[in-house]
């Protein structure tokens, strides 16, 4: 499953990073049997003048006392692979070797990567630091995947300044979730909670070792939650306002009860250190993904075989939503899960088993939390109805299909485009039957970001033979009409104003 959009973020997400290889990622957790009872986190209640009770501070001391101890420091040795050519295409002739990665640039200044102007060697030695904590007695430890990359040998220290090499156990790259083992009993663990009672506004903690200090403590609150990150994640994020610093990565995050409800994962920033938004991955995501990687040594992903986008106002009008929700299918991979369903392109997905798409990045989030075979029920928006549809979910490991194909075309007026039928050979190189290639765009068109060189392939979810019928469906909508495009490939709806 993939999201598109005709505009890129231009917020850098950077890996909350210690090192080269320390950083940001996802962590999986344990609910331990016989691990210590959660502690509430309010210090104390006191009385207003008016009699009314309210509630104090969150008790950080009491959690910090008696979790910190399962909250164990992670350096990682290893060696990674660069070339002169990598870092030559990466910045380009007479360009920083960093490119426009500032990451890079970070790790430079606090001496942790290539000096300015200095040729990549072909391997060069790596060191990085992360978090992780201790969700069973025996050893098991919870961390991310990219601190442990590359790694010839990961380190774990205790709080008890007890050392450890530590085996991996397995690692998932797709949602950045590692399990080490070291050789210990009787170690302090943590304790679990749950994600769905989790409030925004509530008060959260978290520890880790930022920039190598171990055992820090930072609080804030939960910012939102379901959060949709663009960078191809299927991760429905915990939003935070958390002093999150390369090193925390892998460190959890407390609720007030004393209970890990997510892992410390990501920083939006443009500077390469915190600026106030952090992000972690939810602790029912995290337990499935360990569970697999304990039983199997790696992990299999549940695909469904869509590409989507956002649902915006003007999507919704021309669809004829009641509201702007849902997760629009711009292409049905053929032979897929979805296509053996019956899902079409242009159908909207508002719920899956029951629980509403409220934004397009709530359906891989759910999906991920999936494994392949299971059957979802799927409540679709088509041609102004509603209906539902049962899907068997796919594996992500299968081999990579063609895209789906469709018939199409388009008009100029209202809609400000130029447009002819595609010939017989642009059509064959194009890989379609037919559609109308916009050769100018104006007016409305324009604004929407249509360019020249796309190929309209429908209005509205209906597929469009020549121009004459496009004018026909546009004279006929009153706020805006949606356009299947194919552009590079891809096939994306893009929302069109009319005047």
């Amino acid at each position: 499953m993939k999201q598109l959009s005709l505009k890129t973020s231009r917020l850098v997400m950077a890996l909350a990073a210690a090192g080269v290889i320390g950083g940001a990622g996802v962590t999986a957790l344990q609910n331990v049997r016989g691990a210590h009872a959660a502690v509430p986190l309010v210090a104390s209640t006191v009385s207003t003048n008016t009699g009314a009770p309210t509630s104090g501070l969150p008790d950080f001391p009491a959690i910090t006392a008696q979790n910190g101890p399962a909250v164990v420091n992670i350096s990682v040795t290893g060696v990674r692979k660069s070339s002169d050519d990598e870092t030559q295409a990466r910045s380009g002739p007479g360009a920083s070797p960093f490119g426009d990665d500032p990451m890079q640039e970070f790790f430079r200044r606090f001496g942790q990567g290539q000096g300015q102007g200095m040729p990549a060697p072909r391997q060069r030695p790596v060191r990085g630091q992360g978090s992780g904590f201790i969700v069973s007695p025996d050893g098991i430890i919870l961390t991310n995947a990219h601190v442990v990359r590359d790694a010839t040998e990961v380190t774990v220290k205790l709080t008890d300044r007890r050392e450890f090499i530590a085996k991996v156990l397995g690692s998932d790259i797709k949602t950045d979730v590692a399990v080490l083992k070291i050789e210990a009993k009787n170690l302090p663990t943590v304790t679990t909670g749950k994600i769905q009672d989790l409030r925004v506004g509530e008060w959260v903690l978290a520890i880790g070792a930022p920039f190598g200090f171990e055992n820090s403590v930072t609080a804030g609150v939960v910012s939102a939650k379901g959060r949709s990150l663009p960078d191809d994640s299927a991760v429905p994020f915990i939003q935070t306002d958390v002093a999150v610093n390369p090193g925390n990565s892998g460190g959890p995050l407390f609720n007030t009860k004393g209970e890990v409800i997510g892992i410390n994962s990501q920083i939006y920033s443009r500077t390469g250190g915190y600026q106030g938004l952090s992000f972690a991955i939810p602790i029912d995501l995290a337990l499935k993904v360990k569970d697999q990687i304990v039983a199997h040594g790696k992990v299999e992903h549940a695909r469904l075989g869509v590409t989507i986008q956002e649902v915006n106002q003007a999507l919704a009008d021309s669809f004829k939503l009641d509201r702007p929700e849902g997760a629009l299918v711009s292409s049905v991979e053929p032979g897929g899960p979805a296509d053996k369903s019956g899902l079409k392109t242009g159908d909207i997905i508002r719920k899956v088993d029951g629980t509403l798409i409220i934004s397009s990045g709530d359906l891989p989030a759910i999906v991920s939390l999936a494994v392949p075979g299971d059957t979802v029920k799927l409540e679709v928006w088509r041609k102004g109805e509603s209906l539902q549809i049962d899907a068997q979910l796919g594996s992500a490991s299968d081999p990579a299909q063609k895209r789906a194909q469709s018939d199409t075309q388009a008009d100029k007026g209202r809609l400000g485009l130029a447009l002819r039928p595609l010939q017989p050979q642009e059509a064959q190189a194009a890989g379609m039957p037919g559609g109308l290639l916009v050769e100018s765009v104006a007016g409305a068109a324009a604004k929407a970001g249509i360019n020249p060189g796309d190929v309209i392939l429908a209005i509205n979810g209906t597929a469009v033979k020549d121009v004459e019928q496009v004018r026909a469906i546009v004279a006929k909508s009153d706020k805006s009409v949606a356009l299947l495009i194919q552009r590079d490939g891809d096939k994306i709806f893009v929302p069109i104003r009319l005047g």
